[in-house]
């Protein structure tokens, strides 16, 4: 599995709270699960207007597939190819 940034334009995504964003992640959940593993969703970061999520997936063509079920803009999509940390200094 790859690992993908999704950065998705959503306006007052950062006004969203309790159900909603509730809703949001079952929303998620739910095209996720009807792709049948070919995509796993990470963690999401909320900023002003839009949200950056972790997503492990096959390809993009999944992610993008995952978008258009799911109903939830994929504006941008960049491969990650490897991570680094403070540790990475010592490494």
């Amino acid at each position: 599995m790859k690992r993908y940034i999704i950065e998705r334009n959503i306006p007052e995504v950062e006004k969203l709270e309790g159900e909603a964003l509730r809703n949001a992640a079952a929303t998620s959940n739910e095209a996720l699960a009807r792709l049948g593993g070919k995509v796993q969703w990470v963690e999401s970061f909320v900023a002003d207007d839009k949200t950056f999520c972790v997503y492990l997936a096959e390809d993009e063509d999944a992610v993008l597939e995952h978008a258009r079920i799911s109903g939830f803009p994929a504006n941008r999509i960049t491969q990650v190819h490897r991570t680094i940390d403070p540790m990475t200094a010592v490494a």
